[in-house]
C-alpha cells in the first residue's frame, strides 16, 4: 500500500515514511492509494478480539511494517490499557488511560512510530508537536511518555479546556514531555503548529541541531488508520447483541471537531462496512453543519466556548481528506480550496462535491439541548453520557425527525462523563455551586453511584509539573526554549 498527498506533491510513499513525516511537504495530508475491501473476510468472526481485529484492519494499510512488529505495536498499545464496550447502542471509546476516545489512536501511534523510525533509519530524536482542545494532548503525552527517541510538546488554549483536562496535562510525568499553555483558542494553537510545520527554514535549523518534527494530531495517518478498527468492532457487537443481523446497514453518529473520527468511519465504509448515513454532530461551533447544508465552509466567525470543549473548533483539518475523495481525488481542486481557506477564510465546493457529501447529515446541539438529553437518558435508563456524546444523541434525534430514517444507529461515546463533572451535575440537578471541579467529581460519583475512573480519581492531589504560559505568537520560542535549541 502506498500513500499520497491530498495536494499532489508527494506520491508512492510507504506508510512508515508517511507516519514519520506526519504532514506532506506541500501542506497536504497523506491518504491511501486505495481502500481494501475486507468486510466479507472480517465478518466471518464477529466475536473477534479487539487486538486481532486491529491487526487485520491496520495490516491492510501499513504493509511495509513486518507482521510481528505490527502485532507487537498493537499489543504494547492496547493490552490491559484500552477496551471498547457497546451499551445501549453507545460505542464507549473512553476505557483507556485518559478516559477519552483519543486513546484508541494515541496509544498505538507511539508504538508504530517507534517501529517506523527504525525502518526509516532515523537517528535523530523526533519531537512530536501537538495542539489540543483538551483530549489529544493528554493522550499524546500518555502514549509517548518515556518512549526512547521521542519528545512531546503539547500546546493547549490556557482558558479553553476543563479544569480536569488541564490538570491531567499539567501533572503529566515523563522525562520527554512538555505542556505549554497559550493565550489564545484551540484554532490559534492548531494554526501555530501548522505554521511551524510549514516553515522549512525553521525546521531545517532544528534538523541541524538533531531534532525532527512530527505530529500526533489526527492529520497523521498513523493516528487515523487505528480509528477505523472500532467501527468494525462496534458493528460486530451490534450483531452479537442481536440489535442487527449481519450485513444490515446502520447509521453512525459522531460528535465532530477536527473531522478525524467521522472520517475513519467513512474509510470503514469504503472497506465494505455496511454504513448508510454519517450523522455529523456539532455544538454551537457549527461550521460543519453549515458546510453540509450549503457546500460553503466559512471559518470567519466567533469561536464559542462551550461545555463540549473538544469540539470547539472552526478549522476541521481532516475534512481535506474527504474533499480529496469527493472531488474524484483531484489535487488541484483540493489545493485551491485550502488556499481559499487560508487566504479568505472561506471556500465553496463545486456541484460534484456537493452531490458527494449528501452521504453526510450535519446538525448541531446547543447547551440547553445537551443538558436536557443528559437528564432524559439518565432518568430513563440510568445511563450517564458526557457532554460530547450528548451532542451526538441530540443530533441523532434531529436526524430521525428530519428524515424518518430510524434504522439502528451507533452513537460514538467519546469521553467519560467524569471528565466534565460540573456540566453533568448541572444537567441532572446536582447542586455543585461554589465547589471545585475535583470535589464535583466525588459528588457526581456519590449521587449517581458511578465509580470515578481510576485515572481521574487522584488528580486533585497530583503535582503540577507544567505551568508555562506563552503568547500564541511565541509558540516557536516556547519550543526552542524547551529543546535548548
Amino acid at each position: 500500500m502506498k500513500f499520497r498527498s491530498t495536494r499532489g506533491l508527494e506520491k508512492d510513499m510507504l506508510s512508515a515514511q508517511a507516519i514519520i513525516n506526519g504532514i506532506s511537504k506541500d501542506g497536504g495530508l497523506y491518504v491511501p492509494d486505495e481502500f481494501p475491501k475486507v468486510y466479507d473476510e472480517l465478518k466471518k468472526d464477529t466475536k473477534v478480539k479487539y487486538e486481532d481485529l486491529a491487526f487485520k484492519v491496520i495490516n491492510e494499510y501499513f504493509t511495509d511494517i513486518d507482521d510481528a512488529e505490527l502485532m507487537g505495536a498493537i499489543n504494547d498499545a492496547y493490552n490491559d490499557r484500552f477496551s471498547v464496550e457497546v451499551k445501549n447502542n453507545f460505542l464507549e471509546l473512553y476505557h483507556g488511560p485518559t478516559c477519552a476516545f483519543k486513546d484508541a489512536a494515541l496509544l498505538f501511534l507511539p508504538q508504530i512510530m517507534k517501529r517506523a523510525k527504525k525502518l526509516c533509519n532515523v537517528k535523530e530524536d523526533i519531537t512530536i508537536l501537538t495542539a489540543t482542545s483538551g483530549d489529544t494532548g493528554k493522550a499524546a503525552l500518555e502514549g509517548f511518555k518515556n518512549v526512547e527517541g521521542f519528545k512531546v510538546v503539547v500546546y493547549y488554549p490556557k482558558n479553553g479546556v476543563s479544569a480536569i483536562q488541564e490538570r491531567q496535562m499539567s501533572s503529566q510525568e515523563g522525562n520527554n514531555v512538555k505542556v505549554i499553555g497559550i493565550k489564545g483558542n484551540f484554532d490559534d494553537a492548531q494554526t501555530g503548529v501548522k505554521e511551524i510545520f510549514g516553515d522549512d527554514e525553521f525546521r531545517a535549523g532544528l534538523v541541524q541541531k538533531g531534532f525532527i518534527l512530527s505530529s500526533a494530531n489526527s492529520i497523521n495517518i498513523g493516528r487515523l488508520v487505528p480509528q477505523i478498527v472500532y467501527y468494525f468492532y462496534g458493528y460486530f457487537n451490534l450483531v452479537n447483541q442481536g440489535v442487527i443481523k449481519l450485513d444490515d446497514s446502520i447509521n453512525v453518529v459522531v460528535p465532530t471537531g477536527n473531522f478525524g473520527n467521522i472520517l475513519a468511519g467513512y474509510y470503514a465504509k469504503q472497506m465494505g462496512l455496511p454504513i448508510d448515513k454519517f450523522i455529523c454532530a456539532s455544538n454551537e461551533n457549527k461550521v460543519l453543519t453549515d458546510f453540509f447544508e450549503t457546500g460553503v465552509y466559512d471559518k470567519k466567525r466567533e469561536l464559542v466556548l462551550t461545555e463540549s470543549p473538544s469540539m470547539d473548533i472552526l478549522v476541521s483539518s481532516n475534512l481535506e481528506r474527504l474533499l480529496f475523495e469527493a472531488s474524484g481525488r483531484d489535487t488541484t481542486v483540493v489545493s485551491e480550496l485550502m488556499k481559499d481557506l487560508n487566504t479568505k477564510g472561506v471556500y465553496e465546493v463545486n456541484e460534484k462535491i456537493k452531490g458527494f457529501i449528501k452521504e453526510f447529515y450535519g446538525n448541531f446541539a446547543n447547551t440547553e439541548e445537551v443538558y436536557k438529553a443528559i437528564r432524559e437518558v439518565y432518568e430513563k435508563d440510568g445511563y450517564l453520557m458526557d457532554t460530547h456524546t450528548a451532542v451526538a444523541y441530540v443530533v441523532k434525534n434531529k436526524y430521525v425527525e428530519d428524515t424518518k430514517d430510524d434504522k439502528p444507529a451507533l452513537v460514538l461515546s467519546t469521553a467519560s462523563p467524569f471528565k466534565f463533572p460540573r456540566s453533568i451535575c448541572n444537567a441532572i440537578d446536582i447542586d455543585v455551586e461554589g465547589i471545585d471541579d475535583f470535589k464535583v467529581l466525588e459528588k457526581l460519583s456519590t449521587k449517581t453511584s458511578n465509580k470515578i475512573p481510576t485515572n481521574l480519581s487522584g488528580l486533585e492531589t497530583a503535582k503540577v509539573l507544567h505551568d508555562e504560559v506563552w503568547d500564541k505568537s511565541e509558540m516557536r520560542d516556547a519550543l526552542l526554549s524547551y529543546l535548548n535549541a
